[in-house]
C-alpha cells in the first residue's frame, strides 16, 4: 500500500500543475484540501483518474480530492514530501480558500466556521436531555425526585442555557479576536441580571428603571398581590423589582434612547454580529494603543464599546431580523400537507453543491435553543437519499472502480457524510443526484407532515436516532427517502460511454495474464538476470565514484533503452525507496541484490518512477517492479545508467559478468561460491 500512496501523490501533483501551483494544502478526515493558484493548470480529467481517488469537487475556493478515512493522511504525507510543500492545517486551507471567495461565500463560510466547532457541545446536551426525558417519561415521571436524575438532568441543558457564551467564544476565534473577550460578550447577552428573552412575550409593559412610572407600576402589582412594601418610590423601582412585577426594565440614555435590559436567550445571529464588531474594535485598538497601555485599555474599551453597541443597536435589530427568518422557516414548513418540507428537502442538496449549506447551522442552533429542530430530520432524509442513490449505482454499474466508490460513499451518507456520494458518484452522473433530490423531497414531506423534530443538531442519518423526538416516525421518514431515491436511480441510471469504456478496460486488464520479462532458460541459483533491456557495461566505468569503486559491491551497470525494471532474481523485496529509484531484494539462493535506477535520481522526488510492488512482497525473476520514464530522467539532466549490485559480494569467490547488449530477463551475472 505504501507504493500506492506514493503513486497517488505523484499523480495528483502532476494533475494539478505541480507543487508551484499549490497555495495551501491540508486534509480532513476524508479529503485532500488544496487551494490552487491557477485553476487553468489543473487537469480535472487527470484528477478524476488519479490512483486511490474516489472523487473530487471544487467548493468554497478549494479543490477537494476524496481518498477516504485512513488513506487521505498517507497520501497527504507523500504529497507534501514529494512536492516539498509545507504542511498546513485545515484552517490554513480554509483561510486561503476564503480569500478567493466572494463576500456572500465568505459570510456563509464564516457562519459555518462559528457553529461547526460547538456541535459536540450541542450534541452532548441534546443526547443527555433526550435520554433523561425519555427515561423519565418511560417510568411515568417518577424520576423527577431521583437525586441522580436531577443532577444529570441539570447537566443536559447547560449548552442551551449558556449557548451565547459558546457562540461568542467560537466567533471570536473565527474573526481573529480574543476568544475570552468573545465569551464575555456572550455572557453580557446572557446575563442573569437581565430579563430572560423567553419572558418578554408575557410582560405587561416596558418601564424605565428609577422612574415614577415604574414605581407606580410596582405599587399596583404589590397592592393586587398583597406584597410588601405596599408602596415604593422611584428609588425603589429597580431592575429586579420591575421584573418581579411582570414588567420589562429599560434604561434611558441621554434621556431619549430607551434600551431594554433583556437577555438574548434563543438568539444566535446577534451574538455573531456583536463579536464580529468586537474583533474589529479590538484589532483597531491593538494597532493604535501604545504597548504600555494595551493590556489595560484595549480589553476595557473593547468590551465597553461592544457591549453598548450590542444592547442599543445590534441586539434589538438583529433579533428582529432573526425572528423574521424563523417565521419564514416556520411558514415554509407550515405549508399544508408537508409540501414545505418537501421543498426544504429538495433545496438542501443544492445548497451542499453550492457550498452554502453551513448557513443552516445558525438556523438549527436557534431552533434547538427554542426546543425543537424540525429541520434536522429533513437533512437526515436528504443525506440518506444520497446514499441510496449510490447503492443503486453500485448495483447497476459495470465498472469495478465505480462500484468501489459507490458502496463506501453510500455507507458514509447513511452516517451523515455526503460529500463522497455527491461529488464522487451522484452529481457527475446527474440522474442519481436528481433521484436523490426526489428522495430528499419525499422524506422532507413526511417529516413536515408528521411534525417530526430533533432536540439537537449536527448528526444525521443513522446517528440521528440519538437525537430524534420520535424514532418510529424517523424510521418511516428515512426509509421513504431511501426507497424513492433508490428506485428512481435504479430506473434511470445506466453507465455512460466513458464508464462503459473504463469498465471494458478493467475487465480486459483483469482477464489478461501478467506479462513479466522473458527469463532465459539458464536462470538458476547463483545467477542474476538483467532487470532492464539495454547495454550491459562494466560498473567501474559509471560516472559515480561510489558505484564505480565497487564500495557497495560488485555487479554490472545497464544503459537502458526501455523503462521497465524487472526482478533480477526470485525472492523477497527487502527495501523499496519511497521515490522509486532503488529497490533491494534477497534472492531465494541468498544473493543480496540492489538495483539503483539512474544516478542522483533521488533528487527527482520519485516523479519519473511508477512503483508496482511493495516492500515485503515475494517476486519471481522477470516480474515487473518499477516503470521508469527514461525521457523524464534525461530531461532532468540525470544519467539513466542503472546499477545492479551484489551487496554481499564477499560471500562469493567470484562474480562473472556478461557484458554487451541484453534483454530484461537475460543472465548478466554468475556467482560462484
Amino acid at each position: 500500500m505504501a507504493a500506492e500512496h506514493e503513486q497517488a501523490a505523484r499523480e495528483i501533483l502532476a494533475a494539478i500543475g505541480g507543487a508551484d501551483n499549490v497555495v495551501s494544502a491540508a486534509h480532513c478526515a476524508t479529503r485532500l484540501r488544496l487551494v490552487i493558484a491557477d485553476d487553468s493548470k489543473v487537469d480535472m480529467d487527470a484528477v478524476e483518474d488519479c490512483t486511490l481517488a474516489k472523487g473530487n469537487f471544487q467548493a468554497s475556493g478549494q479543490l477537494q480530492v476524496i481518498y477516504g478515512t485512513g488513506t487521505v493522511n498517507k497520501v497527504f504525507d507523500e504529497f507534501c514530501k514529494q512536492g516539498n510543500i509545507s504542511v498546513g492545517s485545515t484552517d490554513d486551507a480554509k483561510a486561503a480558500a476564503a480569500a478567493k471567495g466572494n463576500p456572500l461565500q465568505r459570510g456563509i463560510k464564516a457562519l459555518g466556521d462559528v457553529f461547526v466547532p460547538i456541535i459536540p457541545a450541542i450534541v452532548a446536551s441534546g443526547l443527555m436531555m433526550g435520554l433523561t426525558e425519555g427515561l423519565n417519561n418511560a417510568v411515568g415521571g417518577t424520576l423527577s425526585t431521583n437525586n441522580w436524575w436531577i443532577l444529570i438532568h441539570a447537566f443536559s441543558n447547560a449548552s442551551f442555557v449558556f449557548l451565547q457564551i459558546l457562540i461568542g467564544f467560537s466567533a471570536a476565534r473565527v474573526f481573529g479576536g480574543n476568544e475570552f473577550l468573545g465569551g464575555v460578550i456572550g455572557m453580557i447577552m446572557n446575563h442573569t441580571g437581565l430579563i430572560n428573552a423567553w419572558s418578554l412575550s408575557g410582560v405587561s409593559g416596558y418601564y424605565v428603571v428609577g422612574s415614577q412610572q415604574a414605581a407606580d407600576f410596582i405599587n399596583e402589582y404589590n397592592a393586587a398581590t398583597f406584597l410588601e412594601p405596599a408602596t415604593v418610590d422611584a428609588a425603589g423601582a429597580t431592575t429586579d423589582a420591575i421584573i418581579a412585577a411582570g414588567g420589562a426594565p429599560q434604561v434611558s440614555l441621554f434621556g431619549m434612547i430607551p434600551v431594554t435590559l433583556q437577555g438574548y436567550q434563543g438568539h444566535v445571529i446577534p451574538v455573531v454580529v456583536a463579536v464580529f464588531l468586537m474583533c474589529v474594535i479590538e484589532k483597531w485598538l491593538h494597532a493604535h494603543v501604545p504597548d504600555m497601555f494595551d493590556l489595560f485599555v484595549t480589553p476595557l474599551c473593547t468590551v465597553l464599546i461592544t457591549g453598548l453597541a450590542t444592547m442599543i443597536v445590534i441586539g434589538p435589530i438583529f433579533s428582529i431580523l432573526e425572528e423574521y427568518v424563523m417565521q419564514f422557516f416556520g411558514f415554509l414548513l407550515g405549508i399544508p400537507f408537508g409540501l414545505g418540507g418537501a421543498l426544504a428537502g429538495a433545496i438542501y442538496p443544492l445548497t451542499v453543491v453550492l457550498g452554502v449549506h453551513h448557513m443552516f447551522n445558525a438556523l438549527e442552533a436557534g431552533l434547538v435553543a427554542q426546543g425543537a429542530d424540525n429541520f434536522n430530520p429533513i437533512i437526515s432524509a436528504a443525506n440518506v437519499a444520497q446514499g441510496a442513490a449510490c447503492f443503486a449505482v453500485f448495483v447497476k454499474t459495470a465498472s469495478a472502480k465505480k462500484k468501489g466508490l459507490a458502496l463506501p460513499s453510500g455507507l458514509s451518507s447513511l452516517l451523515g457524510i455526503t460529500e463522497p456520494a455527491i461529488y464522487g458518484v451522484n452529481l457527475p452522473a446527474v440522474k442519481p443526484f436528481i433521484a436523490a433530490v426526489c428522495g430528499a423531497a419525499a422524506g422532507g414531506l413526511l417529516s413536515a407532515f408528521f411534525g417530526l423534530y430533533s432536540i439537537a443538531y449536527g448528526i444525521t442519518g443513522i446517528f440521528g436516532y440519538l437525537i430524534t423526538a420520535d424514532p418510529i416516525k424517523y424510521t418511516i421518514v428515512i426509509a421513504v427517502a431511501f426507497a424513492v431515491s433508490f428506485i428512481i436511480t435504479f430506473m434511470l441510471y445506466s453507465d455512460d460511454e466513458k464508464t462503459k469504456a473504463a469498465a471494458a478496460r478493467e475487465a480486459a486488464k483483469a482477464a489478461a495474464p501478467a506479462t513479466p520479462a522473458e527469463v532465459s532458460a539458464d536462470y538458476a541459483a547463483n545467477t542474476v538476470v538483467a532487470p532492464m533491456t539495454g547495454e550491459c557495461i562494466d560498473m567501474t566505468t559509471v560516472p559515480d565514484p561510489v558505484f564505480a569503486s565497487l564500495a557497495m559491491g560488485n555487479g554490472v551497470a545497464i544503459e537502458p533503452t526501455d523503462g521497465g525494471i524487472y526482478a533480477p532474481v526470485s525472492g523477497q523485496i527487502t527495501m523499496l525507496a519511497g521515490t522509486g529509484h532503488a529497490v533491494g531484494l534477497m534472492a531465494d539462493d541468498g544473493a543480496e541484490i540492489l538495483i539503483h535506477a539512474g544516478i542522483d535520481t533521488v533528487e527527482l522526488n520519485g516523479e519519473p518512477f511508477t512503483i508496482k510492488v511493495a516492500a515485503g512482497d515475494t517476486v519471481k525473476a522477470g516480474q515487473l517492479l518499477i516503470e521508469a520514464d527514461l525521457d523524464a530522467i534525461k530531461a532532468a539532466g540525470k544519467p539513466a545508467t542503472t546499477m545492479v549490485i551484489v551487496t554481499n559480494t564477499d560471500d562469493y569467490k567470484s562474480v562473472t559478468q556478461n557484458y554487451g547488449p541484453c534483454k530484461a530477463g537475460q543472465k548478466v551475472v554468475t556467482l560462484t561460491k
